[in-house]
């Protein structure tokens, strides 16, 4: 799923409201006995700043309630964590926590893929071969409006799917572009589903409504439904959840913060191979931000770039963020303050529609190495991110909703997408600008 930045990580994201367990006061020795692998916390953190300074432990943040943090650390991490002299409160065992969800075995984090399905209650989620198969049949039902193409292999050897949707799709037009990214977080499902039901509303709905119609005549809409699917298939890959975020490169790299502009700059993401925000040895080290990056750098025809808009998709917080997430800057080199008028006025506007809060993704802790900024500042596309569904959970449920939730909080986006497409050929035509 970041404080101006919610950047994600409950996301990196995925910044959530969570409920309230039953805690131990932390004291000032861990125990030594029976001392469990990875523990839950809750951390009062009233302010981007002190938010920040929990983030930059590399600890596991899941979610924000009011001023609190509610975080998963190593025993390392613990200690890091202590040293923020921020108070702190124990919720115990994370894995025993996480194993309710679906009755998970988390005694083996880094085995190989064994049944790669969810469990029972979230069979309405699209494994890899599942989601591969919905887009093949979509370009069966649709030919004349979808073009499936690959952009490459993950880290692991998996296609890294790609549809274009458009009144043309075969041909290379002069329309703007808008680009859709989804599952950068392994353990956020439903933003797979986000995307799929993107591709449903514009091509299902082509011939019946006009306004897909319109925007599909004029628009060429670019959809990556997995960027991560290694990582999403080894979360499941036992048959119940693994609460797993990073790729599948050694012990994982967090992609959301191995992208290029202002890569392990800030604080905002962790040097430590074991963090679940590892930045990776080097910008775009992991193959799947290379392959994404490749996609969108080839987009510039002429010397023009052709992909005017962008969101990527995480859970949870119901958050709708924009750069930059490095700094708490409202404006900083290269976004200037009508940029950053027209992100707000058009992330406000989106949020009216959907019910999620907008803001700038630094105002919940600063990330570098994040796609949003990347997008922006390397090439000035209008880069969000939503933090979809739920607002707020305890732990990490909030990453798993039932299946029964994936068709009323994906329709929830369905105006805030339709807006976005409205104005993402010239996002500052929100505020009266032109382009």
């Amino acid at each position: 799923m970041s404080f101006k930045r919610r950047g994600l990580v409950a996301a990196a994201l995925g910044v959530c409201l969570t409920l309230v367990l039953p805690f131990n006061t932390v004291t000032a020795q861990p125990t030594t006995t029976s001392s469990p692998e990875r523990t839950m916390f809750e951390v009062t953190a009233a302010t981007p700043e002190a938010r920040t300074k929990v983030a930059r432990t590399g600890v596991d943040v899941l979610g924000l309630n009011g001023s609190t943090l509610t975080v998963i650390a190593e025993p390392r991490q613990q200690w890091q964590l202590r040293a923020t002299g921020l108070p702190l409160k124990n919720l115990g065992d994370a894995d025993a926590q996480l194993a309710a969800l679906g009755k998970a075995d988390f005694t083996d984090r880094t085995g190989d893929a064994g049944t790669q399905d969810f469990p029972s209650g979230y069979t309405g989620y699209h494994n890899y071969q599942e989601m591969v198969a919905e887009l093949n049949q979509t370009v069966r039902d649709h030919p004349d409006l979808v073009k499936l193409s690959s952009i490459g292999k993950s880290y692991e050897g998996r296609d890294l799917w790609l549809l274009k949707i458009s009144d043309n799709p075969g041909a290379d037009e002069a329309e703007p572009e808008v680009l859709f990214t989804c599952n950068q977080h392994a353990r956020e499902h439903l933003t797979v589903e986000m995307c799929l039901r993107i591709i449903k509303q514009y091509t299902d709905g082509y011939a019946t409504t006009p306004a897909i119609k319109n925007l599909v005549d004029n628009r060429e809409i670019w959809i990556v439904t997995s960027v991560n699917p290694d990582g999403a298939e080894y979360d499941i890959a036992s048959g119940s959840f693994r609460a797993w975020r990073k790729n599948r490169q050694g012990s994982g790299t967090d992609p959301n913060r191995n992208w290029g502009y202002k890569w392990g700059c800030c604080g905002g993401s962790s040097g430590s191979p074991t963090s679940d925000t590892y930045r990776g040895p080097s910008a775009f080290s992991a193959p799947e931000t290379q392959r994404v990056r490749d996609f969108v750098n080839g987009r510039v025809v002429g010397g023009v770039q052709q992909i005017k808009s962008h969101i990527d998709w995480h859970t949870f917080s119901e958050l709708i963020l924009w750069p930059y997430g490095y700094t708490t800057a409202d404006t900083a080199p290269g976004l200037d303050a009508t940029q950053q008028s027209a992100f707000s006025t058009l992330g406000r506007r989106m949020g009216s529609l959907n019910g999620y809060t907008p803001e700038q993704s630094s105002d919940l802790y600063i990330t570098d190495g994040s796609v949003n900024d990347w997008m922006w500042f390397q090439h000035k596309i209008w880069s969000y991110t939503f933090e979809m569904y739920p607002r707020s959970a305890s732990g990490t449920s909030g990453f798993y909703p039932r299946d029964t939730q994936i068709a009323p909080q994906t329709a929830r986006n369905d105006s805030a997408v339709e807006l976005f497409l409205t104005y993402s050929d010239c996002v500052p035509r929100i505020i009266g600008r032109t382009c």
